[in-house]
């Protein structure tokens, strides 16, 4: 029996089981055959630091060695360093509060009910959220993902949640009355194929809530913890949120996720809510040991310079027609729908990226990259771009490099 079969014997049928990998370090993963991967999409934006890394190793191990879990009956000084640092970095101001969970999801339905915690108090009732959207899948943030084949299959639905266009012109339409409870929204529609919101968005919905006296809750999940350049993407517009939920990259790999209040937006109180396994301090310590790399050893910089040296990298190759995002969460659009052959073909080459949309590919690497991962990438990114333009003459018309030229530099001996 292959690992499929085992796969397909023991695991639920739900997909996205392209190879078994069984290492990784860097920026590269290896399969069970030996073949190694060059890893641009970080674990879909998780693994901020790349592969065993030597900190994020210490950390599990010291860690581990000493106190792994003790329920939420208990207060560990490793959640409590984490959740300062996290206000500190957020900028929440002293009434600011974290609570943890293992994921995003687990985030967000702690920002929903944070979100009815408010609609009760004030009588408001409606939760916003934009067509576009990826805030999970449990049923709560299943609600606030209006994608119907993702959604049909579990109807009904939580209520009370409306869907609009991400425009400013739909958000102030929305906001005509004061039933409005909160709005939720990611700065960058990771799903949708890296999707920024229009400029002046946040701004917009920052003013609209606050005179309507709704909450403004900010996704993070994928764009949190310096995966575009700054810490968190709403400081790029100069606001400050009523919440926000984090995960992926809080931890770059161990399973952790936070909702971030700011100034007196806690309205949870004992029994409204809480998890047997969040803020353990393991996952904290990990979290802390993770955020203090990236702080310390100028990461961000780091991100800013080479998602700008990714971007150029990939203008003019066959089939792309530009890129969107912010630091190493970019989308690299099409000319045609042709990305799920463009993600094949990469892998075959031993580049691992993945195709959110028809029509983009998305990469996020790890914050560490230099300039040896950004000329592999590049070198195996056009290859398998030429191979997908060599086969859609149509769409490689609309390429400025002739399919022979970048086909020439296939490096199909490095995996």
């Amino acid at each position: 029996m292959t690992w499929q079969d085992d796969a397909s014997h023991d695991l639920l049928n739900l997909g996205g089981r392209l190879a078994l990998l069984v290492r990784g370090e860097g920026s590269h993963v290896w399969d069970a055959d030996g073949a190694r991967y060059l890893d641009f999409l970080g674990g879909i934006a998780v693994n901020a630091l790349g592969h065993a890394h030597p900190v994020f190793v210490e950390a599990v191990t010291k860690q581990a060695a000493v106190l792994a879990h003790v329920s939420n009956y208990f207060a560990t000084p490793q959640q409590l360093e984490l959740a300062a640092r996290l206000k500190r970095l957020a900028g929440t101001g002293a009434g600011g509060h974290v609570f943890f969970a293992n994921s995003g999801s687990e985030a967000n339905e702690t920002a929903i009910k944070l979100a009815r915690l408010h609609a009760h108090k004030t009588g408001t009732k409606t939760i916003v959220s934009l067509n576009g959207a990826f805030h999970g899948r449990t049923m709560g943030s299943l609600s606030l993902t209006p994608k119907p084949a993702y959604q049909d299959p579990f109807r009904p639905l939580l209520p009370d949640v409306a869907h609009i266009d991400p425009t400013i012109e739909a958000l102030e339409r929305v906001f005509v009355d004061e039933s409005v409870a909160a709005l939720v929204v990611e700065p960058i529609q990771g799903e949708a194929g890296v999707v920024p919101l229009p400029d002046g968005y946040l701004r917009r919905a920052r003013e609209l809530t606050t005179a309507h006296g709704a909450l403004l809750i900010v996704d993070e999940v994928q764009t949190g913890v310096g995966r575009t350049g700054e810490w968190f993407a709403f400081q790029r517009e100069g606001i400050v949120p009523d919440a926000m939920s984090l995960a992926k990259g809080i931890a770059a790999g161990f399973p952790l996720g936070a909702l971030v209040t700011f100034g007196d937006n806690d309205l949870f109180y004992p029994g409204t809510h809480n998890s047997t396994f969040g803020g353990n301090p393991l996952a904290t310590a990990v979290g802390s040991a993770v955020l203090a790399e990236i702080e310390d050893t100028g990461l961000l910089s780091n991100v800013t310079d080479r998602g700008a040296q990714l971007r150029a990298a990939v203008d003019g190759l066959p089939l792309v027609t530009g890129t969107r995002g912010a630091g190493l969460l970019i989308g690299i659009t099409l000319a045609a729908p042709v990305a799920a052959q463009v993600r094949d073909a990469a892998q075959r080459r031993g580049l691992i990226v993945n195709a959110p949309t028809a029509d983009v590919i998305r990469i996020a690497p790890a914050y560490t990259i230099g300039d040896a991962e950004v000329d592999e990438f590049t070198i195996l990114f056009s290859a398998a771009l030429a191979e997908v333009a060599a086969s859609n003459p149509t769409a490689a018309a609309a390429s400025s490099v002739p399919v022979a030229a970048a086909a020439a530099s296939d490096p199909k001996e490095s995996k």
